[in-house]
């Protein structure tokens, strides 16, 4: 049976080597984005949904203009991920 250092040993050094710092912060900030779109794109459903059902309720409406303001709020948070990111990416010195 093998050694696991013998098989470590064996990999390409490729293999072994930990991610740069910027790779992993392009990766951190890839997942923010998705997810953020993600959310927002459900709460523009969840809006267009509860308008369309209002009825003319003012108060149905009211919440419907409010999933609306939050999915705006979703989409710009998913802009300036990459800008908050870079920042920290500034400050870590990646």
């Amino acid at each position: 049976m093998h050694d696991v250092y013998e098989v470590l040993a064996a990999l390409p050094a490729e293999v072994l080597a930990a991610k740069p710092i910027k790779e992993v912060i392009d990766g951190i900030r890839l997942w923010i984005m998705g997810l953020l779109v993600a959310v927002a794109t459900l709460f523009l459903v969840i809006a267009g949904l509860r308008y369309t059902a209002a009825g003319g309720d003012p108060a149905q409406v009211e919440q419907a203009k409010a999933n609306f303001r939050s999915a705006l709020v979703g989409y710009a948070l998913a802009v300036l991920a990459p800008v908050i990111l870079q920042v920290l990416q500034g400050i870590v010195g990646g």
